[in-house]
C-alpha cells in the first residue's frame, strides 16, 4: 500500500528480515518536514529562553491564575504578570543555588498544578539545574525512590504534601537537604524537620533567601540535561526519561508549527486550562508554549466535583484533554439532548447526521451546515466555556464516535495525537481539515521519522501489501536521550537509533497512524487464541451503561471475564424498571439480576462489533469504587495499571472462573 504523498513523505526504503532483526518498513515524515526535520535556530540554547523572551514582549499579560476559596466560597481567577511570575522565578532560583544545588544537579518538584509548580520549574531552568517531577500520585515509596535515584537534595511540595515527605525522610537523608513549601509550614512541621535533619521553608521565606541578579545567570547548552522525568509505568519501579534541552525547546516549536497549520499560532489573546498532572509531559510541554506565546495559564482547583466549574469560569480558548475526560463530557451533552424531549431528540439526530455526512464527503467544518451550527450546535460549545477554538487529545485513542462528536462543534478544530514521555509528548497529531483521519492519531509530529516493524508472533507484517502494521518506532529531534541510569533499559528499546514504543499501528492511506493494539497486552487463552485486550477494552467501552471495564483473561483459562465499573445513572434506572430501592449504589452493583443485564449488554455491545465468540466475556463484577490512582490501578492518565489490577481483584477473578464454569458445567 502507498501512503498519501500529499500527508507524508516517503524518506528510506524498509529493509528485509535477518536472523537476528525482524523486517522493518519505510521511513516517514510529514509534509511539514520535507526539507528535513525541524530543528533548533542556533541562538536558542533552552526552554528558558522562550520564556525569558516572552517576559521582555509582554510585562504585564496575566500570565498565571488561580482561585481562592474563602470561608468555603471560590472567587473569581486572580492573576499574577509575566513580570511577577519572572521576578519569583529568579528569585527561588538565586535561592536554590544558596542552598548548594549547582548547575547540572538535580531539584524536585512534588505537587499539583499551581503556579509556584511553574515558578519552581522556570527556576530551575534559569539555573541550568534539572528539575524532577515528582507525581502526587505515585505514594511515598515511589517518591522516595525518585529522590535517591535521581540524587535529589531540595525539592518543592506542595503544602498539604510536606507531612507525606518528611515522613519518608528517613529513606532519603542521604541525598534530601532542604524542603521547600508551596505555601506555609506550622512550627510542628519546623521542629519534625530539625530532628530529621532536614531544612523546611515556607515559599515566602525560601524567596527572601535569593535575589534578583539576572546578569550572572549560568550559560545554558542544548546538551544539557532540562529534566529527568520518571514514568509511572504499569510495571515494575519508575524509569527516569532524560529530557535535554533541545528535545524540548523543538519540540515547543513543533508545537507552534502543527497548530499554525491546523488552527492558528497561539498569541495573548488565549487562555489555557491547567489540570492534566503537570508532571506528566502533555501538560508540561504545552504550558511551556503557551508560555512561549505570551498566553495565560489558569489551574483548577484540584476537585474533578468542580473541573466543569473551574472551565466555566476561565472560558479556556484552548483545552487539552484525555478521552476519559471527553467521554465524560459527551455523555453530560448527550443525557442532556435525550432529556430535552423525543422531538428535540430527533431534530439533533437528524442534524447531527446531515452535518457530519457533509463532513465525511469533504466539506470543512464552517461549510457543512452553517445553519444548523446556529441553531443546534452552538451552545454545545458552551460546555466548555464557548471561547474554545482549539480541542486537543492524547495519552489514549479516543472512541470513534465521540471524536467524530467533537468535530462538530463549531469553530472549534479537534486534534489528536499520539506520543510518549520518551518522544517528549507528542509524536503524531491529526490534521484537523483532513476527516479522514478520524479514527487515527495522523501524521508524524515535524521533529521526527516513523517507520513500522513487523511483529511476527502477533501476526504483525510492516510490509504487507493490504495495511502494513507492526511495532511503531520513532528516531529524531525531539527524542529523549536514554533512561537514567538504566543503560540496560535503553538499550532495550534504543535500537540502530530507532526508539522502540511496544505500540502497534497501522498505516492508512492518507499517511496518518492508527493505534491498533500494544506489544505487551496481548495473552493466550488456553485453547490457543490470541487476545489484544486493549481492543476488547476500547469496544466494551462503547456499551453506554458502563464508566471503566477491565477484562482479563490468560493461557490456563477458556474464556474472558471482567471488573466493570457502572455508570451510576445507568444502574439507578435499571433499578426503577426492575422495583429495586436505586438509593444503594453498592447493594445494587452485588445484585445478581443486575449483573446478569450488564453482562448481556456488554456482550450486545461485543456483538454488534463483530467481536468473536472467545472475545466475548463469560463473567462480570460490578465495582462501585471507580479504578484510581489512590489505589495504583490506573496511571495519571488513566491507563489501567494490569498487575495491579490482577492483584487488587485477584480474589474477585478466581471466584468469577469458579461460578462461570459451574454454570457451564
Amino acid at each position: 500500500m502507498s501512503l498519501a504523498a500529499d500527508n507524508v513523505l516517503l524518506v528510506e526504503e524498509g529493509r528485509p528480515a535477518t536472523a537476528e532483526h525482524p523486517s522493518a518498513g519505510p521511513v516517514y515524515r510529514c509534509k511539514y518536514a520535507k526539507d528535513g526535520l525541524l530543528d533548533l535556530p542556533t541562538d536558542i540554547d533552552s526552554p528558558w529562553q522562550f520564556f525569558s523572551e516572552a517576559v521582555k514582549k509582554y510585562p504585564n499579560e496575566q500570565m498565571l491564575g488561580q482561585r481562592v476559596t474563602t470561608d468555603s466560597k471560590v472567587g473569581p481567577y486572580t492573576w499574577i504578570t509575566y513580570k511577577e511570575a519572572h521576578d519569583a522565578a529568579i528569585r527561588i532560583g538565586s535561592a536554590i543555588r544558596s542552598r548548594g544545588v549547582d548547575p547540572g544537579h538535580c531539584c524536585g518538584i512534588y505537587g499539583a498544578n499551581c503556579p509556584e509548580w511553574i515558578i519552581a520549574m522556570e527556576a530551575c531552568m534559569s539555573q541550568g539545574i534539572t528539575y524532577v517531577p515528582l507525581y502526587d500520585s505515585l505514594g511515598v515509596n515511589a517518591v522516595e525512590f525518585i529522590i535517591n535515584h535521581a540524587e535529589v537534595s531540595l525539592v518543592f511540595v506542595q503544602e498539604k504534601t510536606v507531612s507525606s515527605i518528611l515522613s519518608c525522610q528517613k529513606g532519603c537523608s542521604s541525598n534530601l537537604k532542604t524542603i521547600v513549601s508551596f505555601g506555609e509550614v506550622s512550627s510542628t512541621q519546623k521542629e519534625e524537620a530539625k530532628n530529621q535533619c532536614v531544612s523546611l521553608f515556607s515559599w515566602n521565606e525560601f524567596s527572601l533567601m535569593g535575589n534578583l541578579d539576572e546578569a550572572n545567570l549560568p550559560r545554558k547548552r542544548k546538551t544539557d540535561i532540562c529534566t529527568i522525568m520518571y514514568t509511572s509505568g504499569t510495571t515494575g519501579e519508575p524509569k527516569g526519561v532524560i529530557l535535554n534541552n533541545a528535545a524540548i525547546s523543538v519540540q515547543v516549536l513543533s508545537i507552534d508549527k502543527m497548530l499554525e497549520v491546523t488552527d492558528r499560532s497561539c498569541d495573548t489573546s488565549d487562555v489555557f486550562f491547567s489540570y492534566l498532572p503537570l508532571a506528566h509531559c502533555y501538560d508540561q510541554v504545552m504550558e511551556i508554549y503557551f508560555l512561549s506565546r505570551g498566553s495565560s495559564v489558569g489551574y483548577w482547583r484540584g476537585d474533578i466535583r468542580y473541573l466543569m466549574d473551574d472551565v466555566q469560569a476561565l472560558k479556556p480558548t484552548v483545552f487539552c484533554g484525555v478521552p476519559r475526560v471527553y467521554d465524560k463530557l459527551y455523555a453530560g451533552i448527550m443525557q442532556k439532548i435525550s432529556a430535552s424531549g423525543l422531538i428535540r431528540k430527533k431534530l439533533f439526530d437528524f442534524a447531527y447526521n446531515y452535518k457530519l455526512g457533509n463532513m465525511r464527503k469533504g466539506f470543512s467544518q464552517e461549510e457543512a451546515s452553517p445553519r444548523l451550527d446556529r441553531l443546534m450546535f452552538d451552545k454545545i460549545k458552551e460546555a466548555l466555556g464557548g471561547r474554545a477554538h482549539m480541542l486537543l487529545s492524547g495519552a489514549a485513542p479516543l472512541p470513534r464516535h465521540v471524536e467524530e462528536f467533537l468535530r462538530i462543534i463549531p469553530a472549534s478544530n479537534l486534534s489528536q495525537g499520539y506520543g510518549l514521555t520518551e518522544s517528549c509528548g507528542g509524536s503524531f497529531t491529526t490534521l484537523a481539515g483532513v476527516f479522514s483521519m478520524v479514527g487515527t492519531v495522523g501524521v508524524p509530529m515535524p521533529t521526527v521519522e516513523a517507520r513500522l516493524v513487523s511483529v511476527p508472533e502477533m501476526g504483525y507484517d510492516a510490509f504487507s501489501a493490504d495495511v502494513p502494521r507492526g511495532e511503531i518506532c520513532l528516531r529524531g529531534n525531539s527524542m529523549f536521550s536514554g533512561y537514567h541510569k538504566r543503560q540496560d533499559l535503553t538499550d532495550q528499546v534504543l535500537i540502530d537509533g530507532w526508539f522502540h514504543t511496544g505500540d502497534i499501528g497501522e498505516w492508512q492511506e492518507d499517511g496518518s497512524m492508527k493505534i491498533i493494539d500494544r506489544k505487551k497486552n496481548i495473552f493466550k487463552l488456553s485453547q490457543g487464541e490470541y487476545v489484544a485486550v486493549e481492543n476488547l477494552e476500547n469496544t466494551y467501552s462503547r456499551c453506554p451503561l458502563i464508566a471503566q471495564i477491565w477484562v482479563y483473561g490468560n493461557s490456563f483459562e477458556s474464556f474472558l471475564v471482567g471488573v466493570v465499573v457502572p455508570d451510576r445513572k445507568a444502574i439507578e434506572d435499571w433499578a426503577k424498571l426492575n422495583y429495586q430501592s436505586p438509593n444503594d449504589f453498592e447493594s445494587l452493583c452485588q445484585n445478581l439480576k443486575a449483573q446478569k443485564y450488564f453482562l448481556d449488554e456488554l456482550n450486545s455491545t461485543a456483538k454488534q462489533y463483530q467481536l468473536k465468540g472467545f472475545e466475548m466475556l463469560k463473567a462480570i463484577h460490578l465495582e462501585p469504587n471507580p479504578f484510581d490512582i489512590e489505589r495504583n490501578l490506573i496511571t495519571p492518565t488513566f491507563k489501567l495499571k494490569r498487575p495491579q489490577l490482577l492483584q487488587h481483584y485477584k480474589g474477585i477473578v478466581d471466584q468469577l472462573y469458579s461460578e462461570a464454569k459451574r454454570s457451564m458445567a
